[in-house]
């Protein structure tokens, strides 16, 4: 803390000379940091069937963190390309990162572990091995997934620059972004956040925008990030710092058009997002303040779904799931910016309801955030077999009381 506050007066003196930037009133510094957490050629592949194994490597696939900080407090936000960690496993990365971090303050519970959810990279929960009685988890890959994700977020600590932030809302994937259960229903937003430092230039930004990636699912054995992989590859061209994508409210079941599930269709989506998001950043606003707040909200999630608990048993999933299992959500701002975490594929409905509750802007919800634990479905689900894909999302799903639980402990969470 002593480093940052030296910061601030150095700062303050510099700022002095850059008449072309117009700082706001509090301090914000940002740092960021990436690695490729690509899985050994042969490793099972996460998504669709068991006992399916890579050949090679199309894209790379990341864990990207950035870390900020407003002079008195601080947060860190860690993405994952991979299908989604579960709990426990975002609690290892969150202990071993907060004591690799000493310039400042960073309490394990104020780092948020988040996985954009792709069906093309290494199984990180166990269900894909080569039977339903074997994980396909590899506790060597598992391990250094957690060490590299935990050095991001020192490395990114350890890079913080004098930032501004500044924000735009859009929408985007009219055309190819599809609620396949419910088709009435979805959020098709658009938000982004930009750090950029004195120079003008960009540290950071984070993409906010809901669908699964998986164009290259059941059909590709090569490891990718799918679209996000070519969003990626595309901001880099163009914008410099690190682009981070926060996956939404992708259950029940938000998917791409998936006619063609070629390579070239996928990075075609991905350079499309890139190029809409890079047109907002042309148009942002800037954040009237830049205080850090955070809330956090442990409970038990209930799990009514039997097969849950036989993984859990087998030794399949490595987590204590009997019936309940520990999860987390999390509420944190940055000025006006809100961010909620969703823990697990919760439907556009909690998106909307989650945004509906934050009584500024910009608003995000993060899917996936913290936890990964399948789908956490409305009742309607359980109560009506014949809702497109519903035997499917509700064998994957905690159970029927799972949802609304989660929505009372995110309406909580943001309205206290």
């Amino acid at each position: 803390m002593k480093n940052i506050l030296i910061i601030i007066l150095l700062t303050a003196i510099i700022g002095c000379n850059q008449p072309e930037k117009k700082y706001s009133k509090n301090p914000l510094f940002a740092g960021t940091a990436s690695s490729n957490i690509n899985p050994e050629i042969g490793m099972f592949i996460a998504g669709d069937k068991q006992n399916r194994r890579f050949t090679g490597i199309h894209d790379s696939i990341y864990v990207k963190a950035v870390v900020i900080n407003d002079g008195l407090s601080s947060l860190a936000i860690v993405t994952l390309d991979c299908i989604g960690l579960l709990y426990p496993d975002v609690q290892k990365i969150r202990a071993k990162a907060s004591s690799m971090v000493t310039e400042i303050d960073l309490a394990a519970e104020r780092i948020i572990v988040t996985s954009n959810h792709i069906h093309s990279g290494p199984d990180v929960v166990g269900i894909w091995g080569a039977n339903q009685l074997e994980s396909g988890v590899d506790s060597v890959y598992m391990n250094k997934l957690i060490l590299t994700a935990a050095t991001q977020v020192q490395k990114a600590a350890n890079s913080m620059v004098h930032v501004n932030a500044y924000y735009a809302l859009g929408e985007f994937g009219n055309e190819w972004v599809h609620n396949i259960s419910e088709p009435g229903e979805i959020d098709k937003s658009l938000t982004v956040m930009q750090f950029v430092d004195k120079h003008g230039d960009n540290v950071a930004s984070l993409t906010n925008f809901a669908c699964h990636p998986t164009f290259f699912d059941a059909v590709h054995d090569k490891v990718s990030a799918d679209y996000v992989g070519a969003f990626y590859k595309s901001m880099s061209n163009k914008i410099s710092g690190e682009h981070l994508f926060l996956q939404g409210a992708i259950g029940g079941w938000v998917q791409p058009d998936k006619g063609d599930q070629s390579f070239q269709i996928g990075i075609q989506r991905g350079n499309e997002l890139a190029a809409a998001v890079i047109e907002m950043l042309d148009k942002t606003e800037p954040l009237d303040s830049t205080n850090i707040r955070f809330k956090n909200l442990t409970f038990d999630l209930p799990v009514t779904n039997p097969g849950w608990q036989q993984l859990s048993d087998m030794g399949v999933i490595k987590r204590k799931i009997g019936k309940t299992t520990p999860t987390e959500i999390a509420w944190f701002g940055i000025g006006p910016a809100q961010f909620i975490t969703h823990p697990g594929e919760t439907p556009p409905a909690y998106s909307f309801a989650s945004k509906s509750w934050m009584n500024s802007e910009p608003k995000f919800v993060i899917g996936l955030g913290l936890d990964a634990m399948g789908y956490i479905l409305k009742p309607s689900f359980f109560e009506d077999p014949k809702m497109p894909h519903a035997e499917y999302l509700t064998r994957m799903s905690p159970g029927k009381e799972a949802g609304p639980l989660v929505l009372d402990n995110i309406k909580k969470i943001i309205v206290e």
